[in-house]
């Protein structure tokens, strides 16, 4: 019966041109090899399972090869390259370092090298691990590293480059490798089960090479799992039930429900997933993820970004194309949410399921917010938003009797609630009105707002701007924020200098940046307030900062007790004399 060989050294690349995703370290390789360029030290690092000792043996074995393509690679006919594939060569040397990291280890190391190959051109010496040598062992082989012998080459390879001190690292030459890409796995992992005669499913293989994460002897392993579990029939579900991974379907089963607002469909189908044996957190972990993947659907640019099969890949553009990327959004934030608190949650199943629930009704959620014609508050509006079609009322609660509950609203240039009106209001409000209520709720705001338009019809008078009224309503500003307790800018606002340019420009003139700085930050509620005040859209304002005639200043600095004691005795030479009868010690 025939030994079993695991497919991650059965297959592995015996010469540059098989090693996968790594093309940018073969090259250069090759290059170097059939220019007689090749350095004394060479320092591999990268990720796990990437090919780094793979290329280190290959490039051992290359250098010694008695006939050489042309294109830079081994014969792997030559005695050389018999030797070196039976493991009989003596031009290669191996130390893993995480075993032996001593100084006498690297010592026996360094003694070694003193010795020419036997047949060949090259020793070469692969340090793996090279990140696990002690300090004195690093110290140790500085000076070797540095100056070997013409024949000796050193070949360190690590996953942890940043441990490796700077002195070792000045002296090789540095080869980063790149995680294997998916689609590079994928078709390795093709080739190798044709080789096999093994049937696979691409949809399963990529399901391997996702779980592989750049890895391909962790691919490789995964492979050889998954033929022995199946009987060397790969499918799509069965590699999912061994890697124990969320159908994707399940994803988009739950999206459709949260779009219909299915609520318990949905729930159930958690259940579903949760009696199958997935924990809630995989659930949600899966679902960032799909939804990631919607978002990057939504533009074609970004769909080459998918890291998915080409059977879902169409499936995954015709429901982005459904769905609005409002909702993607909010969705990732309500998941992302809910992944965050799942640790911390006592009853997890619940943290799922209230996370389900926000999903299903994420629609009407929408909807509340951005309904304008309703008279529906914005969620937020940022302070930079230049203000021309918004009206602003804020609202002052009295005294509640038995019977109703009243409501002041005060229509003012600026207060802390601001409703967006369908057409730009151009008329400034200079009364109070009282209007009463029996619930608070959007109906009585939508009322008002109709109210509040109707009346401001009719008036659309453009008060002129003259430095009169424009003091006018600088003082209104100035009392309004005075109202909102920001004192500073109330400080600066009053220090300000104002000025006409034309009928619709007027200059700001401030004694300074910080002053200036203050006046800024309001622009937006500013600017809001003086077009509302005047009737006119087009009002528009500059600011400019007052340049003061420099002054000479004398300045004063403090002296320090040495100073101030060589100050004395230049004005008073017999304190030194005294100081020396005593016998005294200062303590500047």
């Amino acid at each position: 019966m025939e030994k079993f060989v695991v497919s991650a050294r059965k297959y592995r690349p015996q010469n540059f041109s098989t090693v996968v995703g790594q093309q940018h370290i073969t090259t250069t390789l090759k290059n170097a090899i059939n220019n007689n360029q090749l350095a004394h030290a060479f320092l591999f690092c990268g990720p796990r399972g990437v090919g780094k000792t793979t290329c280190a043996r290959i490039l051992a074995k290359t250098i010694n090869c008695e006939t050489k393509t042309t294109d830079g690679e081994a014969c792997n006919t030559c005695n050389s390259c018999i030797s070196f594939d039976n493991g009989s060569s003596m031009n290669i040397h191996e130390l893993d370092a995480a075993s032996n990291n001593s100084v006498d280890d690297i010592r026996s190391l360094v003694e070694q090298v003193r010795f020419a190959p036997q047949a060949g051109d090259y020793k070469v010496y692969i340090v793996d691990e090279v990140h696990m040598l002690s300090a004195s062992a690093f110290n140790a082989f500085l000076k070797t590293l540095e100056e070997p012998p013409p024949y000796a080459i050193f070949i360190l390879a690590t996953t942890e480059k940043h441990k490796i001190l700077p002195t070792i690292l000045s002296r090789c030459q540095i080869f980063d490798f790149k995680r294997i890409t998916t689609d590079d796995t994928v078709t390795h992992l093709k080739e190798i089960c044709e080789k096999e005669h093994t049937i696979a499913e691409n949809a399963a293989l990529h399901v391997i090479a996702q779980k592989s994460e750049g890895c391909m002897r962790d691919s490789l392993s995964i492979l050889d799992k998954i033929v022995s579990f199946t009987g060397g029939k790969l499918t799509y579900a069965n590699t999912l039930e061994h890697l124990n991974i969320l159908d994707e379907d399940y994803f988009f089963k739950l999206l459709n429900f949260a779009i219909e607002q299915k609520l318990s469909d949905a729930l159930l189908l958690f259940d579903e997933i949760n009696q199958k044996g997935f924990e809630g957190d995989t659930l949600l972990e899966g679902l960032t993820e799909f939804l990631r993947n919607l978002l990057v659907s939504k533009d074609v640019k970004a769909a080459i970004l998918l890291e998915v099969a080409e059977d879902f890949r169409d499936k995954y553009l015709q429901a982005a194309n459904e769905i609005s990327t409002n909702w993607i959004i909010a969705a990732l934030n309500c998941i992302q949410d809910a992944a965050m608190n799942y640790k911390l949650a006592r009853n997890k199943r619940l943290c799922v399921e209230m996370a389900i629930i926000k999903l299903c009704y994420l629609n009407q959620a929408i909807e509340l917010l951005v309904n304008d014609a309703e008279g529906i508050l914005k969620k937020k509006i940022i302070d930079t938003t230049k203000a021309v079609s918004f009206k602003t009322i804020s609202f002052t609660k009295v005294k509640k009797t038995e019977k109703d509950e009243k409501i002041v609203v005060k229509e003012e240039p600026k207060a802390s609630l601001v409703i967006k009106q369908p057409k730009a209001i151009e008329s400034n409000i200079e009364t109070a009105k009282v209007v009463e209520t029996k619930s608070s709720g959007f109906g009585m705001l939508s009322k008002m707002r109709a109210k509040i338009i109707g009346e401001n019809k009719n008036n659309q008078v453009v008060l002129p701007l003259t430095i009169e009224n424009l003091q006018k309503a600088w003082a209104t500003y100035t009392l309004q924020l005075e109202s909102e307790k920001k004192h500073p800018t109330v400080t600066q606002f009053k220090a300000a200098q104002l000025s006409i340019n034309d009928e619709t420009n007027f200059t700001i003139t401030t004694e300074g940046k910080v002053q200036q700085k203050f006046i800024e930050n309001e622009r937006s509620g500013l600017i809001h307030f003086l077009q509302s005040y005047f009737n006119n859209n087009f009002l528009k304002y500059n600011t400019q900062v007052l340049e003061l005639e420099s002054t000479d200043i004398e300045t004063t600095t403090k002296l320090t007790s040495k100073q101030q004691y060589q100050l004395m005795l230049e004005k008073y030479p017999l304190i030194k004399e005294l100081k020396e009868r005593l016998k005294l010690e200062l303590d500047y």
